[in-house]
């Protein structure tokens, strides 16, 4: 499908395994409507992609993996919203509105189980967790809570394997909580572990069905790491090359690449890492503009 005033393009076949990374909205000194994007693959600079329906920070997106559609769910304009935009990764152009939240709300974050096409937005309101029909459009439906009630939560998933994890966050101070969720069920999150490092305003992406998830917490430059589908705490990983806060983070599932983009002095900075093991992350280019508090997810899903 095109989203409206989208230019179709013919994707590469990397694009069409998941390997296109979505930034949309943040801040830039000002709100940000700007949508990028890159190919996860390759490494080089961000390229435009289109506009969000409203500009705002503190956003959060996911997608329903290779089946092609982003969503991009609430955030902080003049006011708090409670918007849903929708995009097709795998074109270029502006957002199109798709439904509403439960709660307006800002400093949430989503996930989703990727082709089964359910998508949960976490956080930013309480324990407030809501869920959508990604391939669809209207309004989220009440999913449960979380155990501990925080903004700026990270949030990943195995993708199609059906397991969500929301990590940190804020709640009167940095936490070190993670929970789970089973995507396609409704109910209360669980708890997983803890982090090594209590933090939040970050994120966490995955390796798909390889049941590793990687994630930074706090205004520091520590990558942690968990395997989704057990339970426990999270384990060093490496570096990112600049100590940062509110970054963003996307791969491309099964081909095993995680990225880490922008932030609170990082600016337009993406870092890579390869998640399967660990190590130090790498610089990989730039996005369009200097930037955090933005939303991003790719075409594997999940995160």
């Amino acid at each position: 499908m095109l989203v409206s005033g989208a230019l179709s393009l013919t994707p590469s076949a990397a694009d069409g395994d998941g390997d296109r990374g979505i930034r949309a909205g943040g801040k830039t000194g000002v709100n940000s409507n700007v949508i990028d994007y890159i190919t996860i693959s390759s490494i080089g600079n961000a390229t435009d992609f289109g506009d969000l329906t409203y500009a705002r920070e503190t956003t959060s997106a996911t997608s329903n993996g290779t089946t092609g559609r982003g969503v991009v769910g609430g955030g902080e304009g003049a006011a708090t919203v409670n918007i849903i935009d929708y995009i097709s990764v795998l074109t270029t152009g502006n957002a199109t509105d798709f439904g509403n939240l439960t709660v307006s709300r800002h400093d949430l974050n989503a996930l989703s189980n990727a082709a089964s096409d359910r998508g949960v937005f976490v956080g930013g309101s309480g324990t407030t967790m809501d869920y959508i029909t990604i391939s669809t459009t209207g309004n989220a439906i009440d999913f449960g809570d979380m155990s501990v009630g925080r903004n700026f939560p990270a949030a990943t998933s195995n993708g199609t394997n059906d397991r969500g994890i929301m990590l940190g966050g804020y709640s009167g101070g940095d936490t070190d909580t993670i929970d789970y969720i089973t995507i396609s069920t409704t109910s209360n999150a669980t708890d997983f572990g803890d982090l090594l490092t209590a933090g939040y305003g970050d994120d966490a992406t995955s390796n798909g069905t390889n049941e590793r998830a990687v994630v930074h917490q706090g205004n520091n430059n520590t990558i942690e790491y968990i395997t989704i589908n057990t339970t426990g705490n999270s384990i060093d990983f490496g570096n990112l090359t600049v100590a940062r806060t509110t970054s963003r983070a996307y791969s491309n599932g099964t081909n095993d690449r995680g990225c880490f983009a922008g932030g609170h002095t990082s600016g337009d900075t993406i870092d890579y890492i390869t998640i399967s093991s660990t190590g130090n992350a790498t610089d990989f280019g730039n996005l369009t503009e200097s930037v955090k508090h933005f939303g991003a997810t790719s075409n594997a899903g999940g995160n």
